[in-house]
């Protein structure tokens, strides 16, 4: 299974520089082998919110990014769910001081390596050293 963080949903959705290389690489992925989180789901929502406070984004806009999440979850895209070992998982991972690792991306990380996910796909660079660091298969991939 291919667990997708937040910066791989986001610029398939919304206009960004990486939207074309990841909009690319998304379709020449397995769509039924595709998952993510309901963390990254909450996380979407909250930059969608927050683009609309800061006027980057019209209510329109932020309804029709939202219809588009539901349809790509819906199509090709597992949830996953946290539990309380991602909880746990996520705390031991921040008490690794070195990762710099803020408490959103230790929960991403605990519940793609507790599914035993294949790969984590990610654009965030500090996100893919900390996964390296505790030794989960993560990469840009896209």
């Amino acid at each position: 299974m291919i667990c997708l963080d937040t910066s791989i949903l986001t610029p398939l959705i919304l206009p960004e520089s990486a939207s074309e290389r990841v909009a690319a690489s998304f379709h020449s992925l397995p769509p039924d082998d595709l998952a993510v989180s309901q963390w990254t789901v909450i996380e979407f929502a909250s930059l969608v919110a927050r683009k609309v406070r800061m006027g980057d984004l019209d209510a329109e806009g932020a309804a029709r990014a939202d219809a588009q999440l539901d349809t790509l979850l819906e199509r090709s895209v597992a949830i996953l769910l946290p539990d309380l070992g991602d909880y746990v998982a996520a705390r031991r991972y921040l008490r690794r001081f070195e990762s710099g690792l803020r408490a959103p991306d230790a929960l991403h990380l605990a519940i793609a390596s507790n599914r035993g996910v294949t790969a984590f796909y990610t654009l965030d660079k500090k996100l893919i050293a900390a996964a390296n660091l505790f030794g989960l298969p993560v990469a840009e991939g896209i």
